[in-house]
């Protein structure tokens, strides 16, 4: 394990090893890897993905540095491997981007560096968001146990969510009945999963409940809010029974989930989710700096 790209090339025991390793570090277990250093470079806004990793560096003491894309030599027009090769040189060993291109890091490891260095992906266009989709599953775990014939239902913006993606591919090879559930705006057909345009039928024997933002700096459309509220807003009265109620953050408070219930008790997993994600990419970097192995 050298880098973290997408889910789909990581086996079921690997994420299972993550994930065990995740709850070691939750548990007090101790790594030093002060001899590394990490770049953070976000070319979309985040929050919680990089205050996570940099929290996650800093406990493994390992050195973060911020990457500000506006004061980069990138704004000057040099080639992202250009400064990313000039960062090895100086001694980044790590580098981890969040980015909107969908063919970014295929591009930029076909290159050589100045020096072995490791890729994370910290979110990539729609299409993968790896590090998410192991912490929610290690968040379903401690929840439930495991996976396996769990009902998980995926609400909302199916179409541009990157969180989708990663997290069906991962729920799937573990076993779990994966349903999403959207208008006919935001629907992506994904192969082995069930999708249900109906709320009520989609939530009927769900045992995790996941909402997804409104990307609206993605759309291509304009879409009725209004609409989405009125049929596929979770709210007291729709939500089932006994679930776990997750999402990915940032929340749209009373759009995809109302106050309410966010408010709640139930509402708490949502910070489990970011506690987590804390211990799952410690996890994730303690591999990849050790080669691979625990």
């Amino acid at each position: 394990m050298n880098n973290l790209i997408t889910i789909e090339e990581l086996s079921k025991e690997e994420i299972e090893n993550i994930t065990d390793l995740a709850e070691s570090f939750k548990k007090g277990r101790y790594a030093n890897h002060q001899t590394k250093h990490a770049a953070l470079i976000f070319f979309e806004n985040s929050t919680r993905t990089r205050f996570s990793f940099e929290c996650a560096l800093n406990r493994l003491g390992a050195h973060p540095y911020i990457f500000d894309n506006s004061k980069s030599s990138t704004s000057k027009g040099e080639e992202i491997f250009d400064t990313l090769n000039n960062l090895c040189a100086i001694g980044i060993d790590t580098f981890i981007i969040r980015a909107r291109e969908e063919n970014l890091f295929s591009e930029l490891m076909k290159n050589e560096y100045y020096k072995p260095v490791h890729f994370i992906n910290a979110g990539m266009g729609k299409t993968a968001h790896p590090t998410q989709a192991l912490l929610d599953y290690f968040t379903m775990r401690e929840k439930m146990g495991d996976v396996k014939n769990k009902k998980i239902v995926i609400i909302g913006d199916i179409k541009h969510s990157r969180v989708a993606k990663s997290n069906t591919a991962l729920l799937k090879k573990m076993g779990a009945n994966v349903v999403t559930c959207a208008p006919s705006y935001f629907r992506e057909e994904i192969e082995g999963v069930v999708f249900e345009e109906n709320l009520d039928k989609a939530l009927s024997g769900a045992d995790v409940v996941m909402c997804l933002r409104i990307q609206n700096e993605r759309l291509e459309e304009t879409i009725s809010r209004e609409d989405f509220i009125k049929n596929y807003r979770i709210n007291s009265k729709n939500f089932p029974k006994n679930a776990i109620l997750m999402h990915p953050g940032p929340v749209n408070r009373d759009i995809e989930i109302e106050s309410e219930l966010l408010n709640s008790k139930i509402g708490e997993t949502i910070l489990n989710q970011a506690q987590n994600g804390v211990y799952v990419r410690m996890a994730v970097l303690d591999k990849i700096f050790n080669g691979g192995l625990v």
